[in-house]
């Protein structure tokens, strides 16, 4: 149970495959991995994102962009996009976006760095990278839009 005034923010690392999920404390800037949810071509099941949603009751939803290296839009970054205005569409929580380029490159580096081996498309770093992404935004510092 939440205690008054802390803030929950749900953040997502969209993919095709695997969409990372973390969720954390506005109030503390602090995130941590959750169960990363199946996907069919970019498509998650509503019903898992649904239990999610009422489960953490979240503020926000942060969904990471990758975006290129020069700032511009990727054919992912759209589907993310889309993803992110599908959340907002379903559940009415507001959504941002952060740009997560290198989060997966890091995540693995973190994931090596803790002893973890062998194929990622497996194991995969979905949540380390959707820490990472909600971290970053914590660390912009700009705080919940008002409702």
């Amino acid at each position: 149970m939440r205690e008054a005034g802390q803030r929950l923010v749900l953040a997502f690392d969209f993919g095709t495959r695997r969409i990372g999920v973390a969720v954390g404390n506005e109030l503390v800037g602090r995130a941590r991995e959750l169960e990363p949810l199946p996907a069919r071509d970019g498509i998650p099941d509503w019903n898992l994102v649904a239990r999610l949603v009422e489960e953490w009751q979240p503020a926000l939803f942060v969904v990471g962009l990758p975006l290129h290296a020069d700032g511009s839009e990727s054919e992912m970054s759209r589907r993310a996009r889309k993803f992110g205005k599908r959340l907002f569409g379903r559940y009415g929580v507001p959504c941002e976006w952060v740009d997560e380029h290198g989060s997966t490159r890091e995540a693995k580096s973190i994931a090596r760095e803790a002893g973890h081996r062998g194929n990622y498309r497996d194991q995969g770093v979905d949540g380390i990278a959707a820490v990472l992404i909600l971290e970053s935004w914590f660390a912009r510092g700009e705080g919940m839009p008002s409702r």
